[in-house]
């Protein structure tokens, strides 16, 4: 089990690390087209760079589901809560060196969505290992969907929060 979970992890890693970062871009690429826009960052506010883990993850969470389900039984689940825990951290951990230190930092931004990403997918290695990531299926896959259908919600009508406006440059 621990070769199949390996390959899976690695591979999402690098998935969700890639196709992440380059959705950074995207919305620009495309002319800023709106529906892009619901599943990348549309402008530099913090509840859109949640996005690039988001959704990535979401798409590899399908790929692995379909290819490593015989294998490894709620691998979904486990990755769904990983993609969950990476989500809040990427404001927890923005705020905090922002709010500590009084700076901003690209570097650090950029830092912070990997080490974000490489913290999911090992909470999901984790539950898997444990034999916990069955646990909580309903309340696991209703906060997946609230949060998608947040971020839809919130680009097309971002309150007037620090979170959802972007930092001065």
């Amino acid at each position: 089990m621990k070769k199949p979970l390996s390959q899976c992890l690695i591979t999402g890693f690098l998935f969700v690390s890639i196709t992440g970062t380059l959705s950074h871009f995207l919305y620009q690429w495309t002319g800023e087209n709106i529906l892009v826009g619901l599943f990348t960052p549309v402008n530099e506010a913090v509840w859109e760079h949640i996005k690039l883990l988001f959704f990535p993850m979401l798409l590899f969470i399908a790929y692995a589901v379909r290819r490593f389900r015989g294998i490894l039984p709620h691998i979904g689940y486990a990755l769904l809560k990983g993609n969950l825990l990476g989500c809040l951290l990427i404001p927890a951990l923005y705020y905090t060196y922002t709010g500590a230190f009084g700076i901003h930092s690209t570097v650090i931004d950029i830092a912070i969505f990997f080490l974000c990403v490489l913290t999911a997918f090992l909470r999901a290695r984790r539950l898997v290992l444990d034999g916990r990531a069955g646990t909580y299926k309903f309340l696991t896959a209703a906060c997946t969907a609230v949060l998608a259908a947040a971020f839809f919600v919130f680009t097309l009508f971002p309150p007037a929060l620090p979170l959802f406006i972007s930092p001065p440059a």
